[in-house]
């Protein structure tokens, strides 16, 4: 089995990616910062011991990145670390555009140099395609598309970056443009995503807030679907965009009714104002996903949300 090196290792997707990677055998490396990546979330992969398990407490655009790829000889490269927040680039675009572009920089060169085979992108599906006018949207969108946040076109950038690497070095990748990634250990405080807000507010007593009206909408897929598409796409769907997707838009106000249900939380929502660079409607079309990955989703949207308040310390089912 060959090493993987997964930066962004110790995040929500990038941790569970991690688990199931060393689930079938590979060894894995975890490359983070902790800025909002956190250590709990390695505990299952620390377990497999340091012959299967490394982990790098280093920025993705710091010089010594390129030891730890020459350390390990990565064969591939899944690349999640990221500024993934659209109101947080809006507030300082350029710490935006460091991290996702200088930064995704230099893992393409660090691979590009250590021999990588291949490198996966997490893409963001929620933004590089602006305000769609058909939905589901095509991954086709993309050439022409125009992101409304700094943050849809540091991730869009990217694109063209890889396209790149491969006519210099021939290094392959696949880029996975996900939907509204959601499930276990996503941090409320941290990482975006209303599912993980929501729940931990209604678990403390607190009124969530929704912004806006409530009806824009989303395309949510669960985690273990999304860390499926990036294991399968180790070794195929090569030099393309491919949506992780569910088809499927579901409204904040429908994600905050199922969520009240499941916890029996009887108050309404705070609405306030919506925040500048927010779509108004996506959701993603999945059957090039389907076609050259072999994948879909099988996660339904109840069942991920109850594995979600189950995670939380403090649920109580009773």
């Amino acid at each position: 089995m060959p090493t993987v090196l997964v930066t962004g290792g110790a995040g929500f997707i990038g941790s569970h990616l991690c688990d199931a990677l060393l689930a079938e055998g590979h060894r894995v490396v975890a490359v983070d910062d902790l800025a909002t990546g956190r250590e709990e979330n390695l505990e299952q992969a620390r377990a497999h011991g340091p012959q299967a398990f490394s982990f790098a407490r280093i920025d993705v655009r710091d010089d010594g990145l390129r030891d730890v790829f020459m350390q390990h000889g990565p064969e591939v490269v899944m690349h999640l670390a990221a500024q993934s927040g659209v109101r947080p680039s809006l507030a300082d675009p350029g710490n935006d555009a460091s991290i996702n572009i200088l930064g995704s920089v230099n893992v393409l060169g660090c691979a590009a140099r250590a021999g990588v085979r291949k490198v996966v992108y997490a893409a963001s599906g929620g933004t590089i395609y602006g305000e769609p006018e058909v939905i589901p949207v095509l991954e086709s969108v993309a050439e022409g598309s125009h992101p409304r946040s700094p943050y849809g076109v540091s991730k869009k950038t990217v694109l063209s970056y890889l396209d790149l690497f491969w006519e210099l070095s021939r290094l392959d990748s696949t880029a996975l443009a996900l939907g509204n990634v959601y499930g276990p250990r996503q941090d409320p405080r941290g990482e975006a995503g209303v599912v993980s807000i929501f729940a931990s507010d209604m678990l403390t007593g607190q009124p969530p807030a929704v912004f806006g009206d409530g009806n824009q909408t989303r395309d949510y897929v669960y985690v273990s679907d999304t860390v499926r598409a990036f294991i399968l796409a180790m070794d195929r769907a090569s030099r393309q965009l491919v949506n992780i997707g569910t088809r499927r838009e579901t409204s904040v106000n429908d994600i905050y009714r199922m969520l009240a249900d499941i916890i029996g939380f009887r108050a309404e929502p705070r609405y306030e104002p919506q925040p500048q660079g927010e779509l108004r409607r996506i959701a993603l079309d999945n059957e090039r996903a389907r076609s050259v990955l072999d994948w879909e989703p099988t996660t339904e949207l109840d069942s991920g949300l109850r594995d979600v308040v189950a995670a939380f310390d403090n649920y109580d089912p009773s």
